[in-house]
């Protein structure tokens, strides 16, 4: 009995995923937990495995973005026609081939695929592919004898008159991109961290090997992947919710002072040390302690209060903004808070997150401090009633009777949905915020 294999939904908030490639050949017979094929969503990139046993038999193309639950393949038993839905893409090997021209299982120790060694990562099939490098030659150093990346390279750079090493990182999007505009990534100068290969490369790439003519034109970015999803979602975030901004300068004389004495401490005994973002953190979810109202939703006509407080992190990337969970924030440690931000910054940016860490966020905390700005109006995140932006640490004077004393002072600002929260109470949040930050031995306790 045929066993259809559906595009899974990742998360609440997926709305299509892109089929990157097939990693299995039509008509393999395949087992659980084999992996086949990359999957791209708005968010991460997962790897869909099969659910069970059967000859594998795509019912679309790859390179097709789809919505969740959208039919994609087939497993099939041996003898069974391909359904009717799948019958114009490649038809499966008989099931009846001879034994010596069977094609091995994929699952099983030693198996060889058209598409390579079974224990080879798909970015490790990409870029052997790029390089014209025989995959099943390989010997794998990773996992398992798993066939990864640095081992394509390897036999890359050590055969003769061979190209240079791939870019370590390049995300689905680039990939897109470089497809798209004819561009071969091995002549790509990534200037990404740790390697990476970033969209506005690919765009200079594109441009030093396009003809004069069509240098002049105008460039067109598709809002699609993760900037699509951004405008769509900051858009409707603007029509759906009546948001208003207030904003209050918090004096972080003391802040700063305890963040000078934690990395004296914490640094010779091996503890994370919180950054100025990580103090204002913890601040803002023991402030949603008192202010429950502005860690809500609003959805159905009512204001739904959580029971948590996930407090998430605006990361900018080069392909638009991420937003990773700090799961329960009111209960952690400073020194935990400045922990998990630095992964959950450095899984961002390396394209590493993991999908629960993107989801379950109930307030938002953006900081644009870095850039020089001093204050900003942020847009609610959607399914969030309030979001904190965090302006640039700067000097600024205060007066002691008649004498000037140098201070140093950030500006906090909070949007929030008009629907849920006055701005009174709005305003006794910053206030709470800004009490915390301006006596910061309370976020110790």
């Amino acid at each position: 009995m045929a066993v259809e294999v559906l595009l899974p939904k990742l998360g609440l908030t997926m709305e299509t995923g892109l089929i990157e490639e097939w990693l299995v050949p039509p008509g393999t017979p395949v087992k659980p937990l084999v992996m086949l094929l990359p999957l791209t969503t708005d968010k991460v990139d997962v790897e869909v495995e099969a659910e069970a046993p059967g000859l594998f038999h795509p019912a679309v193309a790859s390179g097709v973005e789809l919505p969740p639950g959208a039919l994609i393949g087939w497993l099939l038993e041996a003898g069974e026609e391909v359904p009717s839905a799948a019958a114009s893409l490649e038809a499966p090997p008989p099931p009846h081939l001879p034994a010596e021209t069977q094609t091995p299982v994929v699952g099983e120790p030693g198996a060889l695929t058209r598409t390579g060694r079974l224990f080879a990562s798909p970015n490790a099939r990409r870029v052997a592919r790029e390089r014209g490098v025989d995959v099943t030659a390989l010997n794998g150093t990773g996992p398992g004898g798993r066939i990864i990346t640095a081992d394509v390279l390897d036999a890359a750079a050590a055969a003769p008159g061979g190209p240079g090493p791939a870019p370590a990182v390049v995300s689905p999007l680039v990939r897109r991109d470089a497809a798209a505009a004819g561009v071969d990534l091995g002549t790509v100068i990534p200037t990404g961290p740790g390697g990476k290969v970033l969209r506005s490369d690919v765009l200079a790439a594109a441009a030093k090997q396009a003809p004069p003519a069509a240098a002049a034109a105008a460039q067109v970015i598709p809002l699609t992947g993760i900037r699509g999803v951004i405008a769509s979602r900051m858009h409707a975030s603007l029509q759906e919710m009546a948001q208003l901004t207030l904003g209050i300068e918090a004096t972080m004389d003391a802040a700063v002072a305890l963040r000078a004495q934690l990395k004296q401490q914490w640094q010779q005994a091996g503890i994370p040390v919180p950054t100025i973002t990580d103090l204002i953190v913890r601040a803002a979810a023991l402030a949603l302690r008192e202010h429950p109202r502005l860690n809500a939703s609003v959805r159905d006509n009512a204001i739904h209060v959580h029971p948590e407080i996930n407090v998430g992190i605006a990361v900018a990337l080069e392909e638009g903004l991420m937003v990773p969970v700090v799961k329960r924030a009111d209960q952690l440690p400073v020194s935990a808070i400045a922990a998990e931000s630095r992964r959950l910054a450095q899984g961002a940016r390396t394209g590493r997150l993991a999908l629960t860490d993107l989801e379950g966020g109930t307030f938002t905390v953006s900081t644009l401090g870095s850039y020089g700005i001093d204050f900003f109006t942020p847009v609610i995140t959607p399914g969030q009633v309030a979001i904190l932006g965090v302006g640039r640490l700067r000097d600024s004077v205060r007066w002691e009777g008649t004498a000037p004393v140098r201070t140093q002072v950030l500006t906090l600002s909070i949007t929030f949905d008009h629907r849920a929260v006055d701005g009174a109470p709005a305003a006794d949040y910053l206030r709470s915020v800004v009490s915390r930050l301006a006596n910061p031995l309370s976020l110790l306790a």
